[in-house]
């Protein structure tokens, strides 16, 4: 018969990594879907009305087509389709965010992404007494796509990891699967 371990010195150290916490700044504000999000104002580069996309064959689902920026190509995400929540549906206050995110690889460097959101608030400034740590489990997305969660107006706004959310990597390693394949870790 073996033994079970039952006290905390028998078990072995379990090592986790914690997602780097928020940081006090400023932050545009966001619906998709009823709630609110929120990503460090420094990554955005602008906002522009819906339109105009080419969609690309072979592509993950959550990946809706690109557009021509001022002449270079720009891959459209809807964010609400990369959480696992089903595409964005189109109405008047949709708009695309232009987001700038730096690749970890050689290969990427800087890449501008857009993303569809249902609307955009505001830029507001959150100071880091105002940030609670994230959930780490039960928001619905990957909990290493969030740093942390801002109270305003008695409602929770989620504070996203861009890096995370827009990973070139993970995106690239998600249309190279299969078409029918399960988008693992999309909730």
């Amino acid at each position: 018969m073996t033994e079970i371990a039952t006290t905390h010195e028998q078990l072995p150290a379990i090592k986790t990594s914690k997602p780097a916490m928020a940081a006090s700044g400023q932050y545009l504000t966001f619906v998709m879907g009823g709630d609110i999000y929120a990503f460090g104002i420094l990554n955005i580069k602008e906002i522009i009305d819906y339109g105009n996309l080419t969609e690309v064959p072979m592509m993950p689902s959550f990946v809706r087509g690109v557009i021509n920026l001022r002449g270079s190509v720009v891959p459209i995400v809807d964010l609400s389709a990369r959480f696992g929540k089903g595409n964005t549906q189109i109405v008047k206050r949709t708009c695309i965010i232009i987001v700038e995110t730096t690749s970890e690889g050689e290969d990427i460097g800087q890449q501008d992404i857009g993303i569809i959101v249902d609307a955009v608030n505001e830029v507001i400034d959150i100071d880091e007494d105002e940030i609670e740590a994230p959930p780490s489990f039960g928001a619905g997305i990957r909990p290493d796509f969030i740093t942390g969660m801002a109270k305003r107006n008695d409602r929770f706004m989620i504070l996203l990891n861009v890096s995370r959310v827009l990973s070139v990597e993970d995106m690239l390693s998600l249309s190279k699967a299969p078409p029918n394949a399960p988008v693992i870790g999309g909730n």
